[in-house]
C-alpha cells in the first residue's frame, strides 16, 4: 500500500483541528441572491479561517473515484494567497456524494516550494487514482514565479480512493520536452479515461507550457498527455504551438486545458486564452485519435463571454457543460452553460445557469450520477479566492433548452437577423417604426459574424433613441469587450451627468489598451427623438448630437482585439446595465462619414457593418 509523505508538524495539527469541527458547514447567507432549489445544495469546502495552517485555498479539481469516493483537491497556499510561494496540494473526500466531507488531508507538502496545479484522472479498470501536478521553487512573497520559470511535473497515486498516496515520481523526461523550458502547468481540471473506439482505457490529461530562447517566451504550447498502461508510463500527444513575435504579441495562448469525451469519442478540448490577439478568452480544439492529435489548431470563441480563467467541461446527457464565470471582464457570477451540439456552439449569458453571482474563478465539475454533477469552485462574497465551495445540482436544476428567440432583420450585406430578448416590442419610431425596452431585460444582441468587429478600421456609428429615464447608465449601443482593459466601442446616455458618451478602447502591438472618450452636454431624457453619431476618422473621435459636436484626438489601435465581443443595442455587454426607452435605426459603417453625409441623414450604403431599422420584430421560429 502506498504511503503518504511524512506530513509537517503543521499540518498534522491541520488535520487534528478538523476533526474536531465540521469539515464542511453550510453556505452563508450572503454568498447567493438566489432561491435555492430542491435539486440544487452547497456548502463552503476549504476556507483558511476552517483550515488552519493556511492563509488561501486555490486551484479546485474534482473526481469520483471507482468507489464512489469525491476526492475534492485544491492549494493550500500557506504564506499568502500568491501563486509561487509555499504551496501543499491539499485533498478532502467524501463517501456519500458531497453531502458530508472528511477532515483536511495533505496529499503533497509542499516545504516551501510550490506543488501544485493537481490533475487528477482515475483509471476504472484498476480504481488507481493518478495525481499530475507541477513544482517550482518557492518565494517568500506574493509574486508569480520568475520568467522563465523552471517548472517540473509530477505523478502520484492512491490505490485505496485517495486514502493513501504513493511518494511523487518526477515525469519531465516522459512529458516535458527540453524546448518547453519556461512555464509548464499540469490541468489545473480533472482528465479522462476514454470508453470508446481503438483507445479505449487510454488516460488523456492536458498540459500547457512555453520555450524560452535566452532573450523572451518564443512560443506557447497547449497539448494532451496520455497513458496506454494505467498512468506508468506518459507521452506527449496532440500538440498545438503558437509563436510569440518580435514585438511580444501572440495570436494565441491556449492554456488551462480541459477535456471532455464526446458521443462519437472524439475530444473536445477547450482552453482559456491569454492575452492573445484573436477575439475572445476561450478557445477550442478536437481531437479524434484519442488525444494522439488535433484535428486543426485552437480556434477562440469570440461570443462565448468569460473572463480570463480556467474552466471546466463535463458530458452530462445530450449536453456538454461548461463551468465558467460569466462575466467578460472580471472573475464573478458562476455560471454553467450548455451545449448540446458537441461544443460547436454554446448557450448564451442569458441562457446560463447561474450558480452565483459572487465573484468566482477557477472550477471543476465531477458527474455523481447518470444525473447528478458536482461543482467545485472559487468564490466569495469579497474576492473569488475567499474559499472554495462545493455544489450538487441535477440536469433537471439546470435551466431548460430554449428555443429560438424572437429576431429584427439586420439589413447589411449578408447578416443574419439579431435576436430581440426579454420582450422588447414595436412602437412608433423616428424613421418608422421603433423598438421599445423596458430597461429590466430587454435588449438586442446580433449573432457573431466575421465582419462585425471594426479592427484598426475608421467608422461611423449612428442611431435613434427616445427616453425619460433621470439616472443611471443607459447603454445605447455597445461593440466588443467591456471594462477598462478591453478593446470596445459604444455611446450611452448618462442622464444623472447631464451628457451623452461615446468611448472607444483601442489596443496597438504590446501596448497597454488605451481609451478616448468624447461628450456632449444635455442627456436628452426629454421623451422626444434624438439622433447620435459617433464617427472616427481622420485621427479624431467625434461625436454629434442633434447636429452639435463635439470631439477629441483618436488613439491608435484596433477596437476589437483580445477580448470576447459581442454586438448589443440597448444593453451593456455584460448585461449590467439596460436601456430604458426606444431606439431607432441603428446603423455601423467601416467607414468615416463625411458631415455632409451626417448632416442629411442619408448616408450611402458603402462600407455598411450592421443596420437594424428596428421596425419589426419576427416571432421565433
Amino acid at each position: 500500500m502506498p504511503s503518504s509523505p511524512l506530513p509537517r508538524s503543521r499540518s498534522a495539527l491541520t488535520v487534528l483541528a478538523a476533526l474536531f469541527s465540521l469539515a464542511a458547514a453550510p453556505l452563508p447567507a450572503h454568498a447567493d441572491s438566489f432561491p435555492v432549489a430542491a435539486e440544487f445544495e452547497q456548502q463552503v469546502l476549504f476556507r483558511a479561517d476552517r483550515d488552519p495552517g493556511y492563509a488561501c485555498f486555490r486551484i479546485p479539481a474534482i473526481v469520483r473515484a471507482a468507489d464512489g469516493t469525491l476526492l475534492a483537491f485544491a492549494e493550500g497556499r500557506v504564506l499568502n494567497c500568491g501563486d509561487a510561494a509555499d504551496i501543499d496540494l491539499v485533498l478532502k473526500r467524501s463517501t456519500d456524494g458531497g453531502r458530508t466531507w472528511g477532515p483536511l488531508q495533505v496529499v503533497n507538502a509542499g516545504g516551501g516550494d510550490t506543488h501544485g496545479n493537481p490533475a487528477p484522472v482515475v483509471d476504472r479498470a484498476t480504481g488507481r487514482v493518478l495525481l499530475l501536478e507541477t513544482y517550482n521553487a518557492g518565494r517568500a512573497d506574493d509574486l508569480g514565479c520568475t520568467v522563465p520559470c523552471d517548472r517540473v511535473p509530477h505523478v502520484q497515486y492512491s490505490d485505496d480512493h485517495g486514502a493513501t498516496w504513493s511518494t511523487p515520481r518526477d515525469l519531465s523526461a516522459e512529458i516535458r520536452p527540453e524546448t518547453w523550458n519556461s512555464w509548464y502547468a499540469t490541468g489545473p481540471v480533472h482528465g479522462v479515461q476514454l470508453t470508446r473506439g481503438p483507445h479505449a482505457g487510454r488516460l488523456v490529461l492536458g498540459v500547457n507550457a512555453e520555450t524560452w530562447d535566452g532573450d523572451g517566451v518564443s512560443a506557447n504550447h497547449a497539448a494532451l498527455v496520455v497513458s496506454d498502461d494505467g498512468g506508468a508510463h506518459w507521452r506527449v500527444g496532440a500538440t498545438d504551438t503558437w509563436p510569440v513575435l518580435a514585438d511580444g504579441t501572440f495570436r494565441q495562448k491556449p492554456s488551462e486545458v480541459t477535456l471532455a469525451e464526446l458521443s462519437d469519442g472524439s475530444l473536445l478540448v477547450s482552453a482559456r486564452d491569454q492575452d492573445g490577439l484573436d477575439l475572445g478568452h476561450r478557445a477550442q480544439a478536437v481531437s479524434r485519435d484519442g488525444g494522439d492529435s488535433f484535428a486543426g489548431p485552437f480556434e477562440t470563441l469570440p461570443d462565448l463571454y468569460t473572463p480570463q480563467v480556467q474552466g471546466a467541461l463535463l458530458t452530462l446527457g445530450e449536453r456538454v457543460l461548461l463551468s465558467a464565470p460569466a462575466d467578460p471582464d472580471r472573475r464573478r457570477t458562476m455560471t454553467i452553460r450548455s451545449s448540446y451540439d458537441d461544443g460547436a456552439t454554446w448557450d448564451s449569458v442569458d441562457r446560463a445557469t447561474v450558480v452565483t453571482r459572487d465573484w468566482a474563478g477557477y472550477s471543476d465539475m465531477a458527474g455523481l450520477d447518470a444525473t447528478t454533477v458536482g461543482l467545485l469552485y472559487e468564490g466569495g462574497a469579497v474576492d473569488a479566492r475567499d474559499e472554495i465551495r462545493f455544489a450538487r445540482f441535477t440536469e433537471d436544476w439546470l435551466t431548460a433548452r430554449r428555443g429560438a428567440d424572437p429576431t429584427t432583420p439586420d439589413l447589411a450585406p449578408g447578416a443574419p437577423p439579431a435576436a430581440v430578448l426579454g420582450g422588447a416590442s414595436v412602437t412608433d419610431g423616428a424613421v418608422g417604426g421603433a423598438l421599445a425596452l423596458d430597461g429590466a431585460d430587454d435588449s438586442v444582441r446580433l449573432p457573431y459574424r466575421d465582419g462585425l468587429p471594426l479592427g484598426t478600421s475608421d467608422f461611423t456609428a449612428s442611431l435613434w433613441f427616445r427616453y425619460t429615464a433621470a439616472d443611471g447608465e443607459r447603454p445605447l449601443l455597445w461593440m466588443g469587450g467591456t471594462g477598462v482593459h478591453q478593446a470596445q466601442v459604444w455611446l450611452r446616455a448618462e442622464p444623472a451627468l447631464d451628457r451623452v458618451q461615446g468611448l472607444i478602447t483601442a489596443r496597438e502591438g504590446a501596448d497597454a489598451p488605451r481609451s478616448a472618450y468624447v461628450r456632449a452636454e444635455g442627456a436628452r431624457n426629454d421623451g422626444d427623438w434624438h439622433r447620435v453619431v459617433l464617427r472616427r476618422g481622420g485621427g479624431r473621435l467625434t461625436l454629434f448630437l442633434d447636429g452639435t459636436r463635439s470631439e477629441v484626438a483618436d488613439v491608435p489601435g484596433s477596437v476589437s482585439r483580445n477580448s470576447p465581443f459581442g454586438v448589443h443595442v440597448g444593453a451593456r455587454m455584460d448585461g449590467r446595465a439596460h436601456f430604458a426607452g426606444a431606439l431607432d435605426d441603428v446603423r455601423v459603417w467601416d467607414r468615416a462619414l463625411s458631415d455632409e453625409e451626417i448632416a442629411g441623414g442619408r448616408p450611402g450604403a458603402d462600407g455598411t457593418v450592421l443596420r437594424l431599422p428596428l421596425d419589426r420584430v419576427d416571432p421565433a421560429g
